[in-house]
């Protein structure tokens, strides 16, 4: 959830989501419609359907328990090094290096106040040289606190950074029109490609490309001209 979402949000979220969905077993079993409707608000919907398809390999290939080693769970849909490297720290206290947005900005503000365009590259050999080996979790827990209170100032420091990227406004992105199929297709079950236009008032040249990719991704599925959610 914290992939891409603030923390306020998340919270909002977590332990409703857990709740209905606490385990495994159950995000596996659950209809992906079901995980969506849990997700609402949280934006970035294909990380729901990376869930319920982690919960499926974690019961098949793992026998129902999250892998402790760090090339298993980069093999599991949806989980990158960052979120690889916290799943070891947080959840297991293996001293495992990784960068995310708020160690990135504690390390460009202390090592590279006078650069630009600092890469990742440049951070990771400073992360494993500082990284508490004998208590990460309480140590990465401190690190992104700090780079969470160092993002409200004026002068953020990942803006430094090479993978600083300024996000496009919400009101016209690609994010948008896929939010506005998704809530739709909740509520309606399934609906024809004109009735979607119709109801989202997104033109056929600006829905077709984003409901194709939603398709492809695994979001949503066609039948005799029909969407509804996979």
């Amino acid at each position: 959830m914290l992939q891409q979402t603030g923390v306020e949000r998340v919270k909002e979220k977590f332990e409703p989501f857990v709740a209905k969905l606490p385990d495994f077993e159950s995000l596996a079993g659950a209809p992906l419609r079901e995980i969506m409707e849990a997700w609402q608000g949280l934006g970035y919907n294909r990380r729901a359907l990376s869930l319920k398809r982690i919960a499926q390999a974690v019961i098949e290939k793992h026998s129902g328990k999250l892998p402790r080693d760090r090339e298993s769970l980069l093999a599991l849909p949806g989980v990158g090094e960052a979120t690889a490297g916290a799943i070891m720290a947080f959840a297991f206290n293996v001293p495992l290096a990784f960068i995310e947005t708020n160690i990135r900005r504690v390390f460009i503000h202390h090592f590279f106040a006078d650069c630009q365009k600092v890469s990742d590259r440049q951070i990771m050999p400073l992360v494993e040289a500082a990284l508490d080996r004998s208590n990460p979790r309480d140590w990465y827990y401190a690190l992104m606190d700090y780079g969470s209170g160092l993002g409200g100032t004026a002068n953020n420091p990942n803006r430094k950074s090479s993978h600083y990227a300024k996000q496009a406004p919400f009101h016209d992105s690609d994010r948008k029109v896929r939010g506005d199929m998704i809530r739709l297709l909740l509520g309606a079950g399934s609906m024809a490609i004109d009735d979607i236009i119709d109801a989202t008032g997104h033109g056929a040249d600006r829905l077709g490309p984003v409901l194709c990719a939603m398709v492809r991704d695994g979001l949503v599925t066609e039948e005799a001209g029909r969407y509804r959610i996979a």
